[in-house]
């Protein structure tokens, strides 16, 4: 391992952004970058952002220079965070349940050897 970063309480479902995360675990650095960069799913701008805060912080350590092909995502989990919960109005004057989940994601990088 040779940088981490966490992004906690993110207001998407992990069902969500899993389906994301899927795209990009164990593949390259620069793989991930240009896949989340071009991808319609809202989980992917948050997922682009924690990548560019991994690569800043392997950078800001001294680890890793400026080849990203020998760089890839060793450890990409998403866990369930805390639930919102809100109520709204149903027919016969009940209240439903409303769940607005979140989640939390770590993301760990690693060096390829060859």
């Amino acid at each position: 391992m040779i940088a981490k970063a966490k992004l906690r309480y993110l207001r998407i479902s992990p069902g969500k952004v899993n389906q994301v995360a899927r795209l990009i675990r164990g593949k390259s650095v620069s793989y991930s970058l240009a896949l989340l960069s071009h991808l319609k799913k809202r989980p992917a701008h948050s997922l682009l952002k924690l990548l560019n805060s991994a690569l800043s912080n392997a950078r800001n350590s001294g680890q890793v220079s400026q080849d990203l092909d020998n760089i890839y995502v060793s450890k990409l989990i998403v866990n369930e965070g805390p639930t919102l919960k809100r109520y709204r109005a149903a027919p016969f004057g009940r209240a439903v349940m409303i769940r607005k989940r979140t989640s939390h994601i770590e993301l760990e990088l690693d060096l390829r050897l060859k």
